[in-house]
């Protein structure tokens, strides 16, 4: 798919419909997506999700668009009015699960609930039918059943009227059907009577303490209100799919991108059904491509498996070179004596998050494990012991070093995998080898499974853990990311970004997602504390004397949160609490999100409270130290995602300044409106300071998206530029095939030592333009004193 440069739009904007911001309202912005030099709209996921998500990734139905989002009728008004725009559309969409909270909302479930492994849909689900599961079990109890019973919270009742149902039963707002005929005569929360129904039906209720141990579904990491789907089934594909087809077949949609492939059976099998159904549904209207994007988290050095049907991924692995590339090595040494010193002595990456990781496979990850066990032969299971296979399988697991492998593709991973936990563990070497062996078969069901529990018990224990314990430059620590890895030189991320032109020309980049940890200008802006190291570790401890949770990593990675998203926001304050909290219970450190410290919890709040009291003053000194110098990282880093190789995304909003922090923080309402005036503004001929409005911003966003889609002839291909003079380290330069990028990196430094003075960027002969400032130089050694005069970043294209 990747070679015909039809194949790719010239780049997306992410937005995010909900009952909020429907199809209707991200209809009435397609005019200022076009204006702003976007060439397609991206959608977060619009098939009927549960009631009230913000996000849409918990679908109950997928034969019908959502009718909070606008349904039918608001996706042909979208479609209308993104064509009368010029833009292309993408949509995301969710194969591995679905949405099962409210069973009433999902029609499939509440079969499956209803008649047990008769149900026309037990297919589709991951359950466990095939090792003994005769009862789907729910873990939704506040307690244990005895307890529930005995309190009369459970009613048990006969159908209602002409209700052609079989009864059900009633859990607070949770409601469950009853198998036909085990209804009761009349409603009941008699404690014996109620039991005696709940004997009978084909789900079993327990205390959702107890998932880990009982669950018999796979779910969508440790959701257990998603249900996972079984799309490698050619029914449940063409179920799963019909309305999605149909938005391919009456060309509503241009693209696709995949949530979570690494959660299905054969994520390159399901590529490849996809692209034959896609094929169908379009006809005779092949051409142009059809683009299909994967949200797949590559490690550092990973690559991307060359025989999926993808134009690549959604840019997490881009994102992590960019950021890196504006990170000071010379602040790492500092750094990582502020953190040993904060938490009492050193830390090693890796040697946390196989811990980390193996704390999710005992605990949230061991009903996985445990049906990974099932999978066993009889006599391995017999020869190892139950207990013996699930502390071999946890250590596998802990060892794995990516989110997983597409066996047999990938064996030299388990050997690696096999070799670390051996050394962590020689007691279980020979254990380790006999699974090892038998997850190689990937013919096998044990093998499917192993992958399948890999990316979960990664996600769980780095993502949502370790990245909340290790947090001596919290930008470091993004998803897909290895914050181990400090710095990336301007020579390593001109390699990175000539294989990525190379390999993956119209793979997604990313700065900012509905999924990353903070946006791209928290990020930018607490990168600069690589420069000052000792200006942050001096300041940090005046903060951490006015107010500390106790544990001084968590201060240091609360602290950060506090600078990086410091602005004049009046919901600062209540955002930010909502992110402590968070972030505590997360990295599971003296709170955790299934028993709260209420103690430990008033610090964290503590904390943040300081943050705008006495702790005050020492914040805003230190946000003005950084703030110009993040400011400029956030428009070096944004230029060199929109000009590089790839297809760039922006994620709504972040054409200004955007502080956001983790979700749900980053789904907060745009303000389009005031956007679309200071654009306005702009195409008036206003130059903009590098100030507090992010109209610095705006102009290099849009003066690149726009030439990207009027001119992608200047963006075939990717040249390092060379720079010279006493300064040349803090620039990055190259030439897409005549637009020419230029941008700051080390800014601190760059201001310390005096400015670009003689250094200069050797352009190709001729005259060039800056498409951000209109000024015009001729080629050559060419100054950057001139060309950065007022921005640090410049986009320059041939002046005739």
């Amino acid at each position: 798919m990747a070679d015909d440069p039809r194949s790719a739009p010239a780049s997306t904007y992410r937005l995010q419909v909900r009952a909020s911001f429907d199809l209707d309202a991200a209809a009435a912005v397609t005019g200022y997506l076009h204006d702003l030099g976007v060439d397609w709209a991206y959608l977060s996921p619009i098939l009927q999700a549960a009631s009230g998500s913000d996000h849409g990734y918990d679908v109950v139905d997928p034969t019908r668009v959502d009718a909070d989002r606008g349904g039918p009728g608001g996706l042909s008004r979208f479609v209308a009015a993104a064509r009368d725009a010029g833009l292309g559309i993408l949509v995301d969409i969710v194969p591995n699960h679905q949405g099962v909270a409210d069973p009433t909302e999902n029609p499939w479930w509440w079969d499956v609930l209803t008649h047990g492994r008769a149900s026309r849909h037990a297919h589709a689900f991951d359950i466990d039918w095939e090792h003994g599961a005769e009862r789907v079990v729910l873990p939704v109890l506040g307690g244990t059943l005895d307890e529930v019973l005995g309190r009369g919270e459970i009613e048990v009742a006969p159908p209602e009227g002409d209700d052609d149902g079989f009864g059900t039963v009633r859990y607070y707002d949770l409601v469950l059907p009853l198998a036909p005929g085990t209804a009761p005569l009349r409603a009941t929360t008699d404690r014996l009577a109620v039991r005696d129904v709940l004997e009978r039906q084909h789900w079993r209720v327990t205390s959702w303490r107890r998932d880990a141990e009982e669950l018999n579904y796979r779910r969508f990491f440790t959701v257990t209100s998603l249900a996972g789907v079984r799309v490698e089934l050619p029914d449940v594909f063409a179920a799963s799919h019909g309305e999605i087809l149909r938005w391919v077949r009456e060309g509503l949609v241009d693209g696709l991108r995949i949530d979570h492939p690494d959660g299905l059976a054969d994520p390159g099998g399901y590529l490849d059904a996809l692209t034959a159904a896609v094929a169908e549904a379009r006809g005779a209207a092949s051409t142009p491509a059809f683009p299909v994007y994967v949200e797949k988290i590559l490690e550092p050095g990973e690559q991307l498996p060359g025989w999926w049907a993808t134009d690549g991924t959604t840019g997490y692995d881009a994102l992590g070179e960019i950021d890196r590339v504006l990170v000071d090595p010379a602040g790492a040494p500092a750094l990582t004596a502020l953190d040993e010193r904060l938490r009492g002595g050193p830390v090693d990456w890796h040697d946390m998050i196989a811990g980390t990781k193996r704390e999710i496979a005992d605990t949230s990850q061991a009903a996985e494990v445990g049906r990974l066990i099932r999978c066993l032969p009889d006599a391995v299971r017999a020869h190892l012991g139950d207990d013996r296979a699930r502390d071999a399988f946890a250590e596998l697991l802990a060892a794995f070093p990516v989110y997983r492998a597409y066996l047999p593709a990938g064996r030299e991973l388990l050997a690696d995998a096999v070799a670390m936990a051996s050394a962590r563990r020689p007691d279980l070497a020979d254990a380790l080898v006999v699974l090892a062996e038998l997850v190689a078969d990937a013919d096998a069901e044990l093998s499917r499974r192993f992958m399948q529990t890999t990316g979960p018990v990664t996600a769980k224990g780095v993502e949502d853990r370790a990245f909340y314990r290790y947090t001596r430059l919290s930008s470091l620590t993004e998803v897909g990311g290895d914050p181990s890895w400090f710095a990336l030189d301007v020579p390593g991320f001109h390699a990175a970004f000539t294989r990525r032109q190379g390999s993956w020309p119209h793979a997604l980049t990313a700065l900012t997602t509905h999924d990353t940890k903070r946006s791209e200008d928290v990020r930018a802006r607490l990168s600069v504390l690589a420069e000052v190291p000792d200006r942050w570790a001096a300041a940090l401890d005046a903060l951490r004397a006015t107010a500390s949770t106790g544990d001084g990593p968590l201060d240091a990675l609360l602290w950060q949160a506090v600078i990086g998203a410091w602005s004049d926001d009046p919901a600062l304050p209540e955002r930010l609490h909502a992110y402590a909290e968070k972030a505590a219970r997360e990295g599971d450190v003296g709170t955790s999100w299934t028993d709260p410290d209420e103690a430990f919890e008033a610090r964290v709040h503590g904390l943040v409270d300081a943050a705008f009291d006495a702790a005050r003053p020492t914040v805003e000194a230190l946000v003005a130290d950084v703030v110009d110098a993040g400011r400029s990282n956030s428009l070096s880093a944004k230029l060199l995602q929109l000009a590089g190789p790839g297809v760039p995304d922006v994620y709504q909003g972040t054409e200004l300044w955007d502080l956001s922090l983790v979700d749900p923080d980053n789904r907060r309402p745009v303000d389009v409106a005031g956007r679309r005036a200071l654009l306005a503004r702009l195409d008036d001929g206003w130059m903009p300071s590098v100030d507090d409005t992010g109209a610095a911003k705006l102009l290099v966003v849009s003066r690149t998206l726009r030439l990207r889609r009027a001119r992608p002839d200047l963006f075939t291909r990717y040249t390092p530029l060379p720079v010279v003079g006493a300064a040349s380290a803090h620039a990055v330069a190259f030439d897409r095939g005549g637009a020419i990028a230029v941008a700051t990196r080390l800014p601190v430094g760059l201001a310390a030592r005096g400015g670009w003075g003689d250094t200069a960027v050797l352009l190709p002969t001729g005259r060039w333009r800056d498409a951000f400032t209109g000024r015009e130089l001729a080629g050559g050694a060419a100054p950057l004193a001139v060309i950065l005069a007022d921005l640090p970043v410049a986009l320059l294209v041939a002046a005739d």
